[in-house]
């Protein structure tokens, strides 16, 4: 009976958001505003049916209802509840269900939040998002049916895959969705925007708060699926630029060119095709990701099994969601002028050359990501596309970027340079020749491309902390705190971002340039060093979780005679699904990590260990986890910062 119930609020859902696609623009094309108010009501109750609906699977879940099928094939009663939850959307029909409830979520916060918003905008606005909404849940509903049933009903279930049996896979999809999802109500602004034919410094601040979530999270997102394959896969490594990984960081770059973009617009009403443009585009390639996933182009641990009609389907949403918007945005966008101008050295001209290189670099990420299987299906071959191509491409790309990344805060708007631009080059041309000469004399053997590497780290963080010194000195005449309170919440939140690069860039250098791995075929008793550690292999013993069996190392991690650590790696059986994975054990550290993962053998032949240290690999999440929180920063400043949108709304 729930299950039916979640049935039925799925397909009224689906009716209302033909509603709120349909009416409101009805509304607005005749100057109806009975009609244009209509959006509102309709989203929530577009919005409520679809809550209904992932209510009532994740409760199948939860009570094990094995007459759906999609618990049956994803879940089992001997799961823990945690596991039993996450399964909801560890599927195809699950996860796309749970997009649209963030989907329809965000536009019913919409409906709340945009009280000061113009009655067009926020009407139009509301359509388009119900507009894909109602893409979505005719794809659930058509293809993808989370409430289909089994007659007669299996005893139990077949399980969920148990690499997704993680906390980490609890939280990745939700969050990445969020991202994806906050890319949406960009384009869903953008599109009205362009149909109003007015974009401007007031839709650019409605607009940037969606934008500067959606970064957030998908930074937040793609940091918890690296943090994910690296403890959960084994292999050691925290990214292998996969097709499914790419798809993520695309759109993430993307949106980083966006988020500076419409920051342009808000401040200086110019950029304004650029912003929409972006908008569009990294809707757009979050939908090639849902695409990738769903399409069965690929096999990945990170994608669903599907049949040709959910790949048919995603593709037709895909090119009607960039078709139509670049038609429109080709109509439209030469009307889009600029309401002032700005000179080659300005902090405009500056962003304007960010935006180049992140677009350059998202379109490097998307030949090596398309270009093996575009390959594949023209001609039958079979290539990879891995690091060297993304080394030789994509790092001296970034890598002009963070050099870059230096002197836009401290340039001006419009025209001219700040006083403080001669301290932040002097600083961090300082910073970057003491950072090379310290790798000379302390790392033996280091490459050119590592020596590059520390110099570009110390540029920016020279030029970062040289600005903070400069912002302070503005200040002078008064106390300390006084200072620390003078500076405004973006401006720290821009810092803490552009510093989360640096820790970002130190843990993957460090860990690039100074890991440690040994692979050997050991037996109880034997002492393997690594690192100037010694680890001793003691044994082998068999232990019961929950929902499976382990065989479990006991490593003891010895420096200098003391006892730092016992790591125990595991091989685990799932005993419903019949599957075996590989627990890495791993000690953290802020100086590194030592990792071991148990592999095959025997007590007579021995078993495979692979074991590895890992200097500065933590710095990575810590990295990313400050870019998400200086972008978080960022957005509660303004917020709470006075704007006169009612001012800028005002026709000039």
């Amino acid at each position: 009976m729930i299950a039916e119930l979640g049935h039925f609020a799925l397909i009224l859902a689906f009716v209302t958001s033909l509603l709120v696609s349909v009416v409101p623009l009805v509304g607005v094309a005749r100057g109806n505003a009975a009609l244009m108010q209509l959006a509102v009501p309709a989203t929530l109750v577009m919005t409520g049916g679809v809550l209904i609906a992932f209510a009532a699977l994740v409760w199948a879940f939860v009570t094990s209802d094995f007459s759906v099928a999609l618990v049956t094939s994803h879940s089992h009663s001997a799961k823990p509840l945690i596991y039993k939850i996450s399964g909801t959307w560890g599927n195809h029909e699950g996860s796309l269900l749970l997009w649209i409830v963030i989907l329809v979520s965000f536009a019913a916060i919409l409906t709340f939040s945009g009280r000061a918003m113009p009655m067009v905008l926020k009407t139009r606005t509301l359509a388009i998002q119900g507009i894909v909404s109602a893409a979505f849940l005719a794809f659930s509903l058509f293809t993808s049916n989370p409430f289909a049933r089994l007659s007669p009903a299996p005893l139990d279930g077949n399980g969920l895959n148990p690499v997704l049996q993680d906390p980490g896979l609890a939280l990745h999809p939700p969050t990445l969705y969020i991202g994806y999802v906050g890319l949406s109500m960009a384009f869903s602004f953008a599109v009205a925007g362009l149909l109003d034919g007015r974009i401007d410094r007031a839709w650019a601040i409605y607009v940037r708060p969606w934008i500067t979530a959606a970064w957030c999270a998908l930074t937040i997102g793609i940091a918890l699926g690296s943090w994910w394959a690296y403890y959960e896969l084994g292999w050691g490594g925290w990214w292998f630029w996969d097709p499914v990984e790419n798809a993520s960081l695309m759109p993430w770059l993307a949106t980083t060119a966006l988020i500076h973009s419409v920051s342009v617009v808000a401040a200086r009403g110019i950029f304004k095709s650029w912003t929409v443009l972006l908008a569009i585009l990294a809707f757009s390639l979050s939908l090639v990701g849902t695409f990738i996933v769903r399409s069965g182009l690929l096999t990945s641990v990170h994608s669903f099994a599907s049949d040709p009609a959910r790949g048919v389907f995603i593709l037709g949403i895909l090119l009607f969601a960039i078709g139509i918007p670049l038609a429109l945005f080709a109509w439209r966008g030469p009307q889009l002028t600029n309401d002032g101008d700005y000179q080659p050295v300005s902090r405009e001209f500056g962003l304007l050359v960010n935006n180049f290189l992140l677009t350059a670099a998202t379109i490097v990420v998307l030949i090596g990501t398309f270009y093996p299987l575009g390959l594949e299906m023209v001609s039958g071959a079979r290539i990879t596309v891995g690091p060297p191509y993304f080394d030789a491409t994509f790092n001296p790309i970034m890598g002009v970027l963070v050099l870059a990344m230096a002197f836009g805060p401290v340039m001006a708007w419009r025209r001219g340079t700040l006083p403080g631009l001669r301290l932040v080059a002097s600083s961090a041309i300082v910073a970057a020749l003491a950072a090379v000469l310290a790798g000379l004399a302390l790392v033996t053997g280091i490459s050119l491309a590592g020596l590059a590497g520390i110099g570009m780290i110390a540029w920016l963080g020279g030029g970062i902390l040289a600005d903070m010194v400069h912002r302070m000195r503005r200040t002078h005449h008064v106390g300390f705190g006084a200072r620390l309170g003078a500076i405004q919440l973006p401006v720290w939140g821009m810092w803490c971002a552009h510093l989360g690069m640096v820790v970002f860039l130190l843990g993957a250098l460090g860990n690039g340039l100074f890991a440690s791995e040994a692979v050997v075929r050991a037996k109880p008793g034997d002492v393997i060093d690594l690192a100037g550690n010694e680890i001793t292999f003691a044994g082998i013993e068999a232990r019961q979780g929950p929902n499976y069996v382990t065989s479990t190392a006991m490593l003891d991690l010895r420096r200098d005679g003391q006892l730092l650590a016992r790591l125990e790696p595991e091989n685990r059986l799932y005993t419903a699904e019949r599957q075996t994975t590989t627990e890495a054990a791993i000690r953290p550290r802020l100086s590194g990590d030592d990792y071991a993962v148990l592999g095959d053998g025997d007590a007579q032949m021995g078993y495979t260990l692979r074991l590895y240290h890992k200097p500065l690999v933590s710095w990575i999440w810590a990295g990313a986890g400050l870019m998400a929180l200086g972008g978080f920063l960022a957005a509660i400043g303004r917020a709470r910062r006075p704007q006169r949108i009612a001012e800028l709304d005002a026709p000039t």
